[in-house]
């Protein structure tokens, strides 16, 4: 039998339908069909500096959020707000946006959870986002159980290696650039490029001074030009004492890296999102920084690299010359 129509169906259904059509036509605008033989719209880009022979988008995604290290200062919640957040597929999802958006290349420490998904991400997805990994193993005189950890990332497929800052800061603190010489030479037994990463601007001071054979450097770099960035009084004691900062000398960190022919990666640049992207991105590029590392939620990726595009096209009165 027909279906009866009545007054209130006839008017259902004809806001249903122009609800659907209004949908479908901003859509349409948004997405527009490409025409017919049209080739599909370019991949963007990033512009690119070299690590020796491994090419680096200048914008690197920075790893804490994805392996839930947040630094949210005594916001303590936060942590598990991003554990929640970045699921294993979300983190897939994150590089998947991150290698569409121009960015090659993804910087982390190595749990081993975080590492298992982006191992995932390559043999399921397909994925070629490239790694430069920190191993957090010890570095003691041996160094039997930091090369084991180098192996299994370079067998993994790991691009390049760097000595994790909290080491290397606490080596130096104790007079142990020799260990830091030591771990640099590990990955170079491996055929890959060797960095070491620090907070303090005495990592990259003694290694320069004692001929430490890195490839690499990667160095928090920021403004203190925040909320909670250290007050002066706060700069006379170390820097592990007060959370809301982590390069304590962004000048000096500056003047000193004018002199160092290695390629610098600039990290903690937006303070832990203390400090908007653009600002930060055009500190850290104009004052010699060779890449930076940015750690981005998905919803990030697109706005902060298109920053980037912009920033780098700006730049006219960079203080260092490129070093990568």
């Amino acid at each position: 039998m027909p279906t009866e129509i009545t007054r209130r169906s006839f008017v259902k259904g004809t806001l249903l339908t122009s609800a659907s059509l209004a949908l479908a036509a901003q859509s349409l605008a948004q997405n527009p069909p490409a025409a017919a033989g049209a080739s599909p719209p370019a991949k963007p880009t990033l512009p690119r500096g070299k690590i020796g022979k491994l090419e680096v988008s200048r914008i690197i995604l920075g790893g804490n959020l994805l392996t839930h290290f947040t630094h949210s200062r005594d916001l303590r919640y936060v942590y598990k707000l991003a554990e929640h957040y970045n699921t294993d597929e979300k983190i897939m999802e994150t590089l998947a946006l991150a290698e569409a958006n121009g960015i090659d290349t993804l910087s982390m420490h190595n749990p081993p959870h975080p590492i298992s998904v982006i191992k995932r991400y390559r043999q399921e997805r397909g994925g070629k986002i490239k790694w430069i990994i920190c191993p957090t193993a010890p570095v003691e005189p041996d160094m039997v159980k930091y090369r084991h950890q180098v192996e299994e990332l370079v067998k993994d497929g790991c691009e390049a290696i760097y000595l994790w800052g909290v080491h290397s800061d606490a080596l130096i603190n104790t007079d142990r650039v020799d260990l830091i010489a030591k771990a640099v030479e590990v990955p170079h037994t491996l055929g890959v490029p060797s960095g070491v990463g620090a907070h303090s601007l005495e990592v990259v001071k003694a290694c320069e001074q004692h001929g430490v054979k890195a490839d690499f450097y990667i160095k928090t770099f920021h403004t203190h030009h925040y909320p909670t960035g250290p007050k002066p009084e706060q700069l006379k004691a170390p820097y592990s004492e007060f959370p809301g900062y982590w390069c304590k000398n962004p000048d000096e960190t500056a003047e000193f890296m004018k002199q160092v022919k290695k390629p610098w990666m600039a990290f903690k640049t937006m303070a832990a999102g203390a400090i908007p992207p653009k600002e930060a991105f055009q500190f850290a590029f104009s004052r010699g920084a060779d890449f930076i590392l940015a750690g981005m939620f998905d919803f990030e990726i697109a706005e902060d690299v298109q920053i980037a595009r912009d920033v780098l096209a700006g730049l006219s009165n960079r203080e260092r010359p490129w070093l990568a």
